[in-house]
């Protein structure tokens, strides 16, 4: 009888100990958590917050906005010094685009007045050099700070929106002899002002395949890919002209 109840005895206080030590512990614990609290509490936050949603049952996941990113597709191989012309190619595509695209609505808008409003070929002179000087107040100080690199790349971007050359655009709205002077300087740069744009040769594809791009919408994407940053933004006064025909009065 004794036996069993020492026995009994033995059992309770290995309980108690059991439960004591598991307070202790389970406090130990709780100690050292408010400790990290603590020392969490007077370090500076770094980095991107996380946000989370809640779904139907309950359950916390955890959400991330990724930035875009163009993927190629497969079988591009270029070489080091490839890719530096195909980087300073995207970049001169972007910075000049833009006035190719504004030309193509003024040249429009000039056809379509000289088509309505003019009668006589001294009234379409005097509205050609009317244009001629207001698009020099327009665009002539973003295209003196152009590169030579840029000033090419947008004679072959105004070929393909306008359907002209160069050479053809100066002889239509100017004469000839200004649209032979220009032919002239452009050889001396080892270019030719009545080459046509060619989307399926050369660096004409490659600038075909980045027009796809920019009417696809997708061009903060691809360049971000490109240049881990976003495009600048080329801004440009205005789109269309104000320069009217002035008719004499009789």
């Amino acid at each position: 009888m004794r036996r069993a109840k020492v026995i009994g005895i033995l059992f309770v206080l290995a309980a108690e100990m059991l439960s004591a030590g598991t307070a202790y512990a389970q406090s130990e614990t709780a100690r050292e958590a408010l400790h990290e609290a603590r020392q969490q509490a007077r370090r500076p936050v770094r980095g991107t917050p996380m946000y989370f949603e809640r779904d139907a049952q309950g359950d916390t996941v955890f959400m991330e906005t990724l930035d875009p990113v163009w993927i190629f597709p497969k079988g591009r191989k270029m070489k080091g010094n490839d890719w530096r012309k195909y980087y300073k190619l995207v970049y001169n595509f972007n910075k000049v685009y833009p006035y190719a695209l504004v030309g193509r609505k003024m040249m429009a808008q000039v056809d379509s007045t000289l088509a309505a409003d003019v009668s006589k070929r001294s009234e379409r002179n005097r509205y050609i050099n009317d244009v001629e000087k207001e698009l020099f107040r327009i665009f002539e100080k973003d295209i003196r700070n152009m590169t030579i690199s840029q000033g090419l790349v947008l004679m072959r971007l105004v070929d393909r929106e306008c359907g002209m050359s160069a050479f053809n655009i100066i002889k239509t709205y100017e004469n000839g002899f200004a649209a032979n002077f220009w032919q002239l300087v452009a050889r001396i740069f080892s270019q030719n002002l009545k080459t046509r744009y060619d989307p399926t040769k050369g660096e004409d594809a490659k600038l075909e395949e980045l027009c796809r791009i920019w009417d696809s919408g997708q061009w903060d994407a691809f360049y971000y890919s490109v240049f881990m940053e976003r495009p600048k933004q080329t801004v440009i006064q205005r789109e269309t002209l104000e320069s009217e025909v002035k008719k004499k009065s009789r």
